[in-house]
């Protein structure tokens, strides 16, 4: 199969090996595994993670659970706050054909959210998010237990669990250590789930982890659900904190060299449309050097892009002339694969096939 450069190859059988991993891990805690499907996007790779052993998915945005359900997929958490009366009605008629979970963080958006689904005589299944030190959606830990009576309480809701994004922070500051981040994270939210049930709060599900954590977040009980998206595919991120090894990494953007006119500099055909940019450089707890990882090649580092082009600088000498095809592990893979309409698929080393990444963005 003739490729074009840039793009993304993805090995299946490393994807199948980081799958049956995390959920061979996720069925001996006895903990659900819930995948975040932001990562890849692919409603066929959501399936294969059921396949091995997911309960069901984890998407961003309602046109992400949209386009999962039009493919197949029937149970769906919406980890990101519902609001507007718009989406509300959408949320509610896809609610109608499969299993759809909804978040909140405050008691104003669930309001707005019962309010509707109550006019319609409609139920929806919800979960509050709380924030235990991202700082970015969720409720402030301390006010949780009040905030989630209060939801509770609201005709046309129910109030299922609550879950939380917390990444590599223990004690409020960033920290390497994954299993005591992870540890951390998960008492913190099965305490909070107790103290919601001994004031009259049913709460069923606590949802929590990511890539680096799940799997320490699994051995916490009163944790029932854990979120890794990465992990199918992993990263420099998940390489540089320990989670894997570079030989794990089951997707890579292969790019074409452009230019090697000068000594110092090799300019390759993927620039910051073809390769995430997100993630900062060189600060905990990632310490990531460059753009990404050149496989093969420590005489490169990917120092600088723009929007076209990519520039290797060199350390030291090398063979590689234009024309010559490149490997790159990207520092995150997530927003990555939404750069791409396609991705290729290989298996035994050669290219077999290439899939639409279908909710490209569905960002609403």
């Amino acid at each position: 199969m003739i490729i074009e450069t840039p793009c993304v190859v993805v090995n299946m059988d490393k994807v199948e090996q980081n799958l049956e991993r995390m959920g061979a891990g996720s069925k001996k805690s006895g903990c659900k595994l819930r995948p975040h499907v932001k990562t890849h996007k692919i409603p066929a790779l959501a399936k294969l993670q059921m396949h091995y052993g997911a309960c069901g998915i984890t998407v961003a945005k309602l046109s992400e659970a949209e386009t999962m359900a039009d493919y197949g997929l029937s149970d769906i958490f919406m980890a990101y706050p519902l609001i507007g009366k718009e989406r509300i009605t959408r949320a509610m008629e896809l609610g109608k054909k499969i299993r759809l979970i909804c978040a909140v963080d405050c008691f104003e958006s669930a309001e707005k959210i019962s309010q509707i689904c109550s006019s319609e005589g409609y139920t929806m299944e919800v979960r509050l998010e709380v924030d235990t030190g991202m700082h970015r959606s969720g409720i402030p830990y301390a006010l949780a237990q009040e905030e989630a009576k209060k939801i509770a309480s609201l005709p046309g809701i129910s109030l299922q669990g609550i879950f939380t994004f917390r990444g590599m922070i223990f004690d409020g500051e960033i920290d390497a250590d994954r299993r005591k981040c992870g540890i951390q994270e998960g008492r913190l939210m099965a305490e909070l789930a107790d103290q919601m049930r001994m004031a009259g709060i049913p709460i069923e599900d606590v949802s929590v982890g990511s890539t680096p954590t799940a799997e320490f977040c699994a051995e916490v009980p009163g944790v029932t659900e854990i979120r890794p998206g990465t992990y199918i595919f992993q990263d420099m991120m998940q390489v540089n904190t320990g989670v894997c090894g570079m030989e794990n990494v089951a997707a890579e953007v292969w790019t074409q060299v452009v230019s090697s006119c000068k000594p110092e500099v090799t300019v390759i055909d993927c620039g910051c449309k073809s390769i995430a940019t997100d993630v900062a450089q060189g600060v905990p707890p990632y310490y990531l050097k460059g753009f990404g990882h050149v496989i093969g090649h420590s005489e490169f580092t990917f120092a600088r892009l723009s929007e076209e082009h990519g520039m290797l600088h060199k350390s030291g000498n090398s063979d590689v002339k234009v024309g010559d095809i490149l490997r790159i592990i990207p520092n995150h893979i997530c927003p990555t694969v939404n750069l791409y309409d396609e991705v290729y698929l290989m298996r035994g080393g050669e290219i077999v096939d290439k899939v639409r990444v279908y909710a490209r963005g569905k960002n609403t």
